[in-house]
């Protein structure tokens, strides 16, 4: 999937941020929901939706490229039968991103993605 982009990351390095996607499309995928800041919901959004789009292909050959990404067995398995068959007809455009305000403690701008 896509490489992490040079210079300030999400983490402290490349695998970091790698990680942080992996986790965060896992959940927007298990719950079609996630609560986040306004910047990772940003880099998530191409993320989850190459995910999504390969996932339509439904062949075995994607589900082991996603599987590379996302190691949940359970959650690729719920792409696959789930979530995909839903994007069938859908040319893109699967997530929608939310702004929530400002988070209490620290006062990031917080966002809300979720699937279409």
């Amino acid at each position: 999937m896509p490489r992490p982009k040079r210079g300030p990351r999400l983490g402290g390095d490349a695998t970091h941020q790698k990680h942080i996607l992996s986790n965060l499309a896992k959940d927007l995928i298990w719950d079609e929901r996630v609560t986040t800041t306004v910047a990772k919901a940003k880099m998530l959004r191409p993320y989850a939706e190459k995910l999504i789009t390969r996932a339509r292909t439904g062949t075995l050959h994607a589900r082991r490229i996603v599987l590379e990404d996302i190691e949940d067995t359970e959650v690729v398995t719920r792409l696959f039968d789930e979530v995909a068959p839903r994007y069938a007809e859908r040319p893109g455009g699967y997530t929608r991103i939310v702004r929530l305000g400002p988070r209490r403690g620290d006062g990031a701008e917080m966002a809300v993605v979720e699937l279409v």
